[in-house]
């Protein structure tokens, strides 16, 4: 059923907060992990029970401090749990996905709720936005409703979302259609039959607007990747990943905020890589100097090889680099290269298997081999 949340005083999100609490007194779902503001003002996810509290629910909130697909696979990966509504943007969809095929997450009991999103801005950028003012949602919620790229001298988003090819929600239980919708008046919803009965919703038309206007801002931020991607190749091929990469400190904060590293026991956070004096000593006089700290290559690359097909672009490890580099960019130009080899898009559905854990008998003939 496509239907249409209605819109009063121009306030899109009053009226999201009213279809989420919906869904909890309606019994659809038993709680809701959601983006949440803050007394401080900031926003987190949070698992909601009691509707009254989703006066402080933002979905809307153009910040992405962590990909909150990560949460929905504590919530969701063990029995016993309750029916949890999760509210992702495009990224965190694709990469619950791509959790669920590394067991690290479960759709069980599980309804999706995917919200189109126009972009999102660093933390630090958010945050002093609102202290200088309050964020200006006026220039992403017209950016939705016609498909023209925020101006970046206006607003600069995060590196990843102005080259995110795949901004629109697709493949959820229920989508937040913001893409081509007047959201002044009301807000698109395309759910299940049965569930739009249950909410007492009423199906309305198809303008076919949200089409034409994810086409347009598809063409966009695919002009603005294929530009990125082919810089970063050029300078890892006159630099290669260690000269690009030279400032890491090997602080794993890009580890920790990727969806898709999921190891509870990493090696690079064991005693494998606790070295000796001595060691160390052995490498500077061998070499003459040996940078420290050391093994940054071997993380970088370790890291790549684990979750290369997995990568969804969501470009948590560059928001996350204290030495600004272009994590992010590195792994999803290489990722692209790999995924073409192998044929997969990461997060497309949860029936595609992952290439380097299935057998394929036909595979790899085009080099020779019988």
């Amino acid at each position: 059923m496509r239907a249409t949340i209605a819109v009063d005083n121009d306030d899109a999100l009053s009226a999201i907060r009213g279809f989420l609490k919906q869904l909890l007194e309606a019994d659809v779902v038993d709680a809701l992990l959601v983006p949440m503001e803050t007394p401080a003002g900031t926003v987190t996810p949070a698992l909601v029970a009691e509707p009254a509290l989703l006066d402080a629910a933002n979905p809307l909130a153009p910040v992405m401090g962590l990909n909150a697909a990560r949460m929905a696979g504590k919530v969701s990966i063990r029995e016993p749990r309750g029916r949890i509504g999760v509210v992702l943007r495009p990224c965190e969809l694709r990469a619950l996905v791509e959790l669920v095929k590394l067991q690290q997450a479960s759709l069980e009991d599980l309804v999706t709720i995917g919200v189109d999103c126009p972009g999102t801005y660093d933390v630090s950028v958010y945050t002093a936005m609102r202290d200088n003012g309050g964020v200006d949602m006026a220039p992403l919620m017209e950016a939705a409703h016609s498909g023209e790229l925020v101006a970046e001298e206006e607003l600069v988003l995060r590196d990843a979302c102005q080259m995110c090819e795949k901004p629109y929600a697709e493949g959820a239980d229920i989508l937040l259609g913001l893409f081509g919708a007047d959201l002044t008046v009301g807000v698109p919803v395309t759910l299940s039959d049965e569930m739009g009965e249950k909410l007492g919703l009423t199906p309305s038309e198809d303008s076919g607007k949200r089409a034409e206007v994810v086409e347009r801002v598809v063409t966009s931020r695919t002009e603005v990747r294929d530009a990125r991607f082919a810089k970063i190749r050029q300078q890892l091929d006159q630099e290669g990943v260690e000269g690009v990469l030279a400032a890491c400190v090997r602080c794993h904060n890009c580890m920790t905020v990727c969806p898709i590293c999921y190891c509870k026991t990493c090696l690079f956070k064991s005693p494998v890589f606790e070295h000796e004096p001595a060691q160390y000593m052995g490498w500077a006089h061998r070499k003459g100097a040996y940078r420290l700290p050391a093994d940054t290559m071997l993380f970088h690359l370790t890291r790549l090889n684990h979750m290369v097909l997995s990568c969804i672009g969501c470009g948590m490890c560059t928001s996350g680099c204290p030495t600004d580099l272009p994590v992010g960019q590195v792994f999803r130009a290489i990722g692209q290269q790999v995924q073409e080899v192998f044929e997969y898009v990461p997060g497309r559905s949860v029936d595609e298997p992952l290439p380097l854990v299935t057998f394929r008998e036909d595979e790899w003939m085009e080099v020779g081999e019988e």
